[in-house]
Order: C-alpha cells, then structure tokens, then sequence
C-alpha cells in the first residue's frame, strides 16, 4: 500500500477506483466497503483508493465541544487498512476551509481533475461536501458528465452488519472488550513506549511495564483488569493489564495502564510495545490491604491463564 499525505504528491494511479470516509477503527461495515472497492478495482483492471482525513473533521468543525476520542490512531489505522488490500491511501489534511467546499467543486477538483478517477464506491447513506450535499444520488447525476462510474453500496449489505464506530467505542468504553473485537474483526489495541514507574509490582511479584500512549485522543477502556497479548516486534506474550487509578496504592487522579506480562525478564524501558485486549477479568476496585490486592493479582493471572488455553492462537 502506498500512502500519500494531500494530492499534489499522488502519482499517475490506473483507473483509480476510489472511496472515502474517515473509516476508524476499519471495522466490519468498513472492511465490507473495502471488499467491494477492491473486487471492482480488479474488475475493471484498477487500483482501489481510499481518501480519509487528517485530523479527524470533528476535531476541526467542533474544536471546543467535539469530545472526541478515537478507536485509532493514525498509525493503527494505517497498518490496518494496508492488511485489507488496498493499492493507494490518500490522507488529505481536513481544515474549515476545506469543509466548505462544494460537493461540485470536491468532485470536479478533486476526484476528476487531480485524481482521474474511473469508479466511485460508496455506501447509500454516505455524504460528503458543505452541508453534506453530496451523496450517490447526486454522483450518479453528475457522474455522466464527468464520465466516471458512481457505484451504490445496498443499504441491505451494509445494514446486516449493524455496526457503527460509535457502537465500537461505547462497548470499549463500557469495558465490553469482547463485543468491541467482534465488531473490529480483530483485537482492539493499545500501543505506546514503556516508562518507568513505582516499582511497587516488582516488589509484590508481579513486575508490571507502565505504557505511555503516543496519542491524546485514543479512546481507553472502562478501567479494570484484561487478559492481553502482547507484541514486541514479532514476537507474542500473553499477560494481564490493569487500567484505572490505583486505588489501594496512591490517592492520585493520574490514570494508569499497567501490563504485567507473563514469563517475561526483560528490561524493555523505552520500546513501543503493542498490547492487544482480548477479555475483561473484573473491575477495578480498592483492597484494605496489599496482601489481599496481591493474592486478587494471582487470581486475575489464573483466570488469564485459563482463558488462554481456552483459544487457538
């Protein structure tokens, strides 16, 4: 997959067979447009396009109410879209100005005279454009004048997937991990460098890597304890990852994501791990003492443990 950042450096692509969105999270109802883009793509003898956009466009439209919190970012998204397939990702930085474009002047400027394009994929409630004027009503309208194939995504294909990016964010948020990776067609991630902290696990026997996330709008689960992966370049490890406040341990406000990893000695302060949430343990919740917060670890690890074998991976 090539990705290039606004059109001005976007190469001469062969019968460009393009969609657009912003696609976080690249979940099921996305990968279904994705299918359909590529399978047309090698139709007509093309290469499949998405357009997203840079920063998200609620973030630039609402900047002081948008609340916005992202399945992705940017990095993840990328890594996930180039597994889907895809020839060429486009990401156009989104700015007011750009809001106000017409859908006229986006698909005559844009689609038509910087990109060529050959073929438009896109889903039957999908709009684009100042005021959200555009939609495939007004692409197959104008799509005989600019010769150009505007292809409809059915609202049945679609619709049976029932899945939505806001659907997949209220299930993390909820800590309803297992609903949100069903929804993503993969595990929902978490990825960031490891930092140092207290050192209190270490202590207690069970040394845990403090992760610092790379992106201040990345949504976090509902805070308590998960069984996780964990990807360390290509390698695996499973574990348990606590997120919250620490309650039995400190009185501060700071929220934080602490990976305790399973048969694993080495120090890796500094590297960008992966950490992949599978399933829900418990809540978080504070212990009268140390002892007991230790002896619910054990059995969060046990519980890990047996969920594990349950899988096939």
């Amino acid at each position: 997959m090539r990705i290039f950042f606004g059109l001005d450096e976007v190469d001469k692509i062969r019968k460009p067979v393009v969609t657009i969105g912003t696609f976080d999270g690249v979940h099921l109802g996305h990968q279904k447009i994705i299918e359909n883009l590529i399978s047309k793509a090698n139709e007509v003898g093309g290469e499949s396009v998405i357009i997203t956009f840079s920063p998200h466009p609620r973030i630039v439209l609402f900047p002081d109410s948008h609340n916005l919190k992202l399945i992705q970012t940017e990095t993840e998204k990328f890594k996930k879209m180039e597994s889907t397939g895809i020839d060429h990702l486009i990401v156009y930085p989104f700015s007011f100005e750009f809001s106000r474009m017409s859908a006229m002047e986006f698909v005559r400027d844009f689609l038509v005279n910087k990109l060529n394009v050959h073929t438009i994929v896109i889903g039957y409630d999908h709009q684009f454009g100042r005021n959200r004027e555009g939609n495939i009503q007004y692409l197959k309208e104008v799509s005989t004048v600019y010769e150009f194939n505007a292809i409809e995504i059915p609202a049945k294909e679609i619709d049976e997937v029932n899945i939505s990016s806001t659907k997949i964010r209220n299930a993390i948020s909820d800590g309803k991990i297992e609903i949100a990776n069903q929804f993503l067609g993969a595990p929902f991630e978490l990825n960031g460098v490891i930092v140092r902290g207290n050192q209190l696990g270490r202590k207690i026997g069970f040394p845990t890597a403090n992760l610092e996330l790379t992106d201040d709008y990345k949504i976090l689960p509902g805070n308590g304890v998960y069984a996780v992966h964990v990807k360390q370049d290509d390698l695996i490890f499973r574990g348990i990852m606590n997120i919250g406040f620490r309650p039995t341990i400190t009185e501060n406000l700071e929220k934080r994501i602490e990976i305790h990893i399973f048969d694993f000695e080495q120090d890796i302060y500094g590297q960008f791990l992966e950490i992949q949430l599978l399933k829900k343990i418990r809540d978080e919740f504070k212990f009268d003492t140390i002892e007991s917060l230790t002896k619910q670890i054990q059995k969060d690890k046990n519980f890990a443990l047996d969920y594990f074998s349950t899988l096939s991976f």
